[in-house]
C-alpha cells in the first residue's frame, strides 16, 4: 500500500511528509523519504522528476536539499521546496542552491584578488572592517 502522496519507481519509494504551505516565500516545503533497499542512493535529478510528476508541477520550480542516507543504505531523508514560479525561487532561494541547480553563476574571482581581500580583512578591525571589506570588494569588481 503506498502513501497517498508517494511515487514508486523499480522498488524505489518516494514518500512526502510534514507538507507546509509556506505562502510569505511562495513555496511548498516538505521532508521526502526515499526508500531504495539493496540499491545506491537515488540521483537528485531523479528525485526532481518524481516530485514534480507527484505534485504535477515543472521540474524546474522543484529544489531538493540535504540527503542523508541512513547508516546500513536503504533509506534516505532530505528536504524538498516547490516554488509557486520560476520568479519567486529566483528571489527567495539561496545563491549556492541556484548555482547547484543550474539556475545561478558562480562569482569568478581571482587567487590574489581573494587573497588581498582576505589580508585586508585580517589586518583592519570593527566597524573599519566592514568599510574595509566593502571598498576591497569595489577594487576587486572595477
Amino acid at each position: 500500500v503506498l502513501h497517498p502522496r508517494s511515487s514508486s519507481i523499480m522498488s524505489v519509494t518516494v514518500a512526502t511528509r510534514k507538507l507546509l504551505r509556506n505562502a510569505l516565500l511562495g513555496r511548498r516545503q516538505m521532508i521526502v523519504d526515499v526508500t531504495h533497499p539493496n540499491q545506491a542512493p537515488v540521483a537528485k535529478a531523479e528525485l526532481v522528476k518524481q516530485i514534480a510528476k507527484m505534485f504535477k508541477v515543472k521540474e524546474e520550480v522543484v529544489v531538493t536539499f540535504g540527503f542523508k542516507t541512513k547508516f546500513g543504505g536503504g533509506k534516505s531523508t532530505g528536504f524538498a521546496l516547490i516554488y509557486d514560479s520560476k520568479e519567486e525561487l529566483m528571489k527567495f532561494e539561496p545563491r549556492y542552491r541556484l548555482i547547484r541547480a543550474g539556475l545561478g553563476e558562480k562569482k569568478k574571482r581571482g587567487r590574489k584578488q581573494f587573497k588581498d581581500l582576505k589580508k585586508k580583512l585580517r589586518t583592519t578591525w570593527g566597524t573599519g572592517r566592514r568599510e574595509a571589506a566593502r571598498k576591497a570588494r569595489k577594487a576587486a569588481a572595477a
